[in-house]
């Protein structure tokens, strides 16, 4: 990447005004033609928003939109769809014991209402609130189930099975930080009480120990930043076997998307515990280790993007040699070998944001380094050749990407890379993205745990 250092949040501020007035339209016509009968809608063909059954992870980032889209502009019909929406058709998520994806879901929608109807966002009676509250803590008993005991301790499973840590999780953990600010006790048998809070740092430390390289000889591929998409243990004696990938390329390379829910689900990791140290046993050496992990993967994204900001999907892609110095030229969505990955871009933006406020008083020089290479690649994502502008198109962020090994994403052309499409998980962090630079440029500042009480 080449960083922008003379950027600001102001400059950007218009940028993020146009944007907030394609989401009240876009939102609004998603809602109004989507029919949710046929699944949750995950990305888009020909740009229409179409479903594709994995697991059900997207829904809540529909409805999520609405609400932050009321969040950044006001329109009070976009907070009536996510309320409603919220109410109507989010209940199953809150019971789901097959995935690992609650913060994702729940956080959105139930979490980020707590959170509006606390800041005086708009009026909540309090049995409102109170529903909003009992969604939350159900979600994080259910998530922490998903438990598998290890002799370091332990980790949240995929939906692979117990043997499976995924990186993606480290941001849907926070669900668990949400439980225990809410002071929820969750029992499992014999009233054994477990405490959220520690389930939750213990998977948030194996994910930075396993699927995080440091450069440190860990393997011949051991480069410092780089993530695995998965871990793979044996459960029979809790050791770690061997690094794999679900939607990378392969175990030793690094699928970005991966990259990125690292790099702001570390960031978040932290700002939660230095919000709740006193709770944290071991905080010094805790938030030691969560900020080593990212600042290797916020620094492996910027050695490793396009000079604009914007990121491949995998920095590994067999055919990413053809695209000869993609390092030093901006991205190139519409090539003939590999897909960019928007997606990533937007979802690691605000783990370099998120960095760089947390090292302003420890380390000016390096907090700039990574609030501008977040300022470089949201502008990046302003611009038309990735925010969508046509009334036709549903999405909102251009080229994302889902699975590009199983070849799910739709190509508009014959033996190019897959282009052009948008996925419900790249549009709500393009929105959430932006919610926080504009409460930056505010003198504010956006964190999801902020009034959840």
């Amino acid at each position: 990447m080449k960083i922008n250092q003379t950027l600001t949040f102001d400059q950007l501020a218009e940028g993020i005004d146009q944007l907030s007035e394609i989401i009240k339209i876009k939102a609004k016509a998603l809602n109004a033609n989507y029919d949710s009968k046929k699944g949750s809608p995950v990305f888009t063909v020909d740009g229409k928003y179409t479903t594709r059954g994995w697991t059900e992870w997207t829904q809540g980032f529909q409805y999520g939109i609405s609400i932050l889209g009321f969040e950044l502009t006001g329109d009070e019909e976009l907070l009536r769809i996510g309320k409603e929406k919220t109410l109507n058709e989010m209940a199953h998520h809150l019971s789901h014991f097959g995935v690992h994806d609650h913060g994702f879901n729940n956080i959105s929608t139930y979490g980020n209402l707590l959170r509006l109807s606390n800041q005086g966002k708009f009026e909540a009676s309090d049995w409102e609130k109170e529903f909003y509250r009992l969604a939350l803590k159900m979600s994080a008993s259910v998530q922490a189930k998903r438990w598998t005991s290890i002799p370091e301790g332990g980790y949240l499973y995929s939906f692979n099975g117990p043997h499976s840590l995924f990186i993606d999780t480290i941001r849907t953990a926070r669900i668990l930080l949400l439980g225990h600010q809410l002071g929820h006790r969750m029992l499992e048998e014999n009233d054994q009480q477990v405490d959220l809070l520690n389930r939750a740092v213990q998977h948030a430390m194996i994910s930075a120990k396993y699927l995080v390289y440091y450069g440190e000889g860990r393997d011949s591929y051991d480069e410092r930043g780089r993530v695995s998409h998965e871990g793979i243990f044996n459960t029979n004696d809790g050791n770690y076997r061997c690094p794999n990938a679900q939607q990378g390329f392969s175990g030793f390379t690094t699928w970005t998307r991966g990259l990125a829910w690292a790099m702001v689900g570390f960031t978040e990791f932290i700002e939660f515990i230095d919000a709740h140290k006193l709770a944290v046993k071991d905080y010094v050496t805790v938030r030691s280790s969560l900020m080593k992990a990212a600042q290797a993967t916020c620094d492996f994204y910027i050695e490793n993007s396009a000079a604009n900001g914007i990121t491949y999907w995998d920095t590994g892609a067999p055919k990413l040699f053809l695209l000869s110095d993609w390092r030093n030229r901006d991205a190139e969505p519409y090539n003939d070998f590999e897909p960019v990955d928007s997606s990533a871009s937007a979802i690691g933006a605000q783990g370099m944001l998120r960095l760089g406020r947390l090292l302003l008083a420890d380390d000016p020089q390096l907090s700039k380094k990574y609030t501008q290479a977040g300022l470089t690649t949201l502008k990046t994502l302003l611009t038309n050749e990735y925010t969508s502008t046509d009334v036709n198109h549903q999405g909102l962020l251009l080229h994302t990407i889902y699975h590009e090994p199983n070849g799910w994403d739709y190509k508009p052309q014959e033996g190019k890379a897959a282009a052009g499409e948008s996925s419900m998980w790249g549009d709500y962090h393009l929105v959430e993205l932006a919610v926080l630079a504009k409460s930056i440029s505010n003198n504010g500042y956006y964190r999801y745990f902020d009034d959840i009480k």
